[in-house]
């Protein structure tokens, strides 16, 4: 998410050389060059107004303090800027209530309304330790019920069924009542969605709100559509009292017009972002973590937060005693950190959040991709498991078997064993204590992240 915007900005920087002070000479092809990237971000043109002259009252004139350079001086202004025009702190969910607090979910068709109450039932239940319940009030499409249905076994949060007999509003109140009786702390409700914005959909929810009265009302609405989403969520907003916006597919959206726009002219906060597909791909909008990511400074918060969540302590502690004794690092200690990287968002996602990381040559960047995991665990999946303990045994048939077996080629085998051989190796030096030798073992191979179907024969175990 925000790639252009991103690059766009971090060029425009590194032109404030030289200069005492920020003055209308030197800032003006700099302001120029941002105007363009916050419309190439499809930020909407009011927004990008405001901006651009809030930006530049506050800049000129700024004299260059300390060590600061004239472009890290601008860069901090328009950071400043950016976490303003995006609501400042970030937004909590309000659950202040009598229980059950009942979040009220809403939006267009399609814009993944349904899966983003499934993963927010799941952080409720795994981060906030609340006991969810979750019901469809979507009356027209069937599929929509059995589809949250199908999401609250998946995350372990109850269901309460539904029929299309029913008025929404029956639903809302028999589920209210039902989750009053069993002492769940939140009810998320699921709404009916149109392909757009008409005034039987606007009255239908209207009454179903005020049947109800949710303490939160949360508007879903797509990155993808850029600037259509913020028209779309100010529409809901006339007829709703908003309370907060779900942007989903932002892992989809390289420009990030969406995030810049909604909150302006709605005045709604950002309350979460909808990163992927997984139903743990769904993280709290914090403004100046996601400034930090555009202006290529990372976000190494949300990243221990996540590492926190995500990594499996026991088998973190199990592997250090392992290694601590002497044992080998095996496949099986592989397999497991890759998949622990990709409950982490992958390659791509941990890159982002790691300060300086957008400064990557591209063509590094280009090779850092999941695909190569992906393809690394079911060359390990095609292992014997005595194979993943042993891998000396792995010798010319086997190969040939664990290649077939994966649909891989005999020299993606051969790069995986090269690999686990220098991880192995990194992990000696580690536990026997060498772990400034380790990291410069692994930090002189970074250049060439060498994987499999790769230019590289070295350095890490991904591409």
């Amino acid at each position: 998410m925000f790639d252009g915007l991103s690059s766009r900005l971090q060029a425009t920087v590194k032109r404030l050389k030289g200069e005492a002070r920020l003055t209308e000479d030197n800032i003006q092809e700099a302001l120029r060059e941002v105007r363009m990237a916050l419309l190439e971000a499809d930020v909407a043109l009011p927004v990008v107004r405001e901006f651009i002259g809030e930006v530049r009252s506050k800049a000129l004139g700024k004299e260059v303090i300390g060590s600061l350079t004239p472009g890290q001086a601008f860069i901090k202004v328009v950071n400043d800027e950016l976490v303003r025009v995006m609501g400042g702190a970030g937004a909590s969910l309000n659950l202040a209530s009598q229980p059950p607090a009942i979040l009220l979910v809403a939006g267009l068709q399609g814009a993944g309304k349904t899966t983003s109450i499934g993963k927010l039932a799941r952080l409720l239940r795994e981060r906030e330790k609340k006991k969810v319940a979750v019901v469809s009030c979507d009356i027209y499409r069937p599929a929509a019920i059995q589809q949250l249905e199908t999401l609250a076994g998946q995350v372990g949060v109850s269901f309460y069924p539904s029929d299309t007999s029913q008025r929404p509003e029956q639903i809302a109140r028999a589920a209210v009542e039902r989750a009053r009786r069993e002492l769940q702390d939140v009810l998320l409700v699921d709404t009916a969605g149109r392909l757009h914005i008409d005034e039987a959909m606007m009255a239908e929810i209207k009454a179903l709100h005020q049947a109800i009265d949710p303490i939160e009302t949360l508007f879903v609405v797509d990155a993808m559509t850029g600037q259509d989403a913020a028209t779309t969520a100010r529409a809901f907003g006339e007829a709703l009292p908003l309370t907060g916006v779900i942007l989903t597919k932002a892992d989809g959206d390289a420009r990030g017009g969406a995030a810049l726009s909604v909150r302006k002219i709605t005045g709604v906060p950002i309350k979460f972002l909808g990163m992927g597909e997984r139903s743990e791909a769904l993280e709290p909008f914090h403004p100046e973590r996601v400034v930090s990511r555009i202006l290529g400074m990372g976000d190494v918060l949300t990243l221990v937060e996540e590492a926190t969540r995500q990594v499996d302590q026991g088998k973190a502690e199990r592997l250090a005693r392992k290694l601590k004794k002497g044992r080998a690092f095996n496949f099986n200690d592989l397999h497991d950190q890759l998949s622990q990287m990709q409950r982490m968002g992958g390659i791509g996602s941990l890159l982002e959040k790691l300060p300086g990381a957008g400064q990557l040559p591209d063509a590094v960047k280009n090779q850092t991709n999941d695909r190569e995991i992906r393809r690394m665990m079911a060359v390990i999946g095609s292992m014997t498991e005595q194979e993943r303990r042993h891998p000396e045994l792995i010798k010319g048939s086997r190969k040939r078997r664990i290649a077939s077996g994966s649909g891989a080629q005999i020299q993606d085998v051969n790069r995986l064993l090269k690999q686990h051989t220098q991880m192995s190796k990194a992990m000696k030096k580690f536990s026997k204590g060498g772990a400034s030798k380790m990291m410069r073992a692994l930090g002189g191979r970074l250049g060439g992240m060498g994987g499999m179907g790769g230019p590289g024969t070295g350095g890490f175990p991904f591409r």
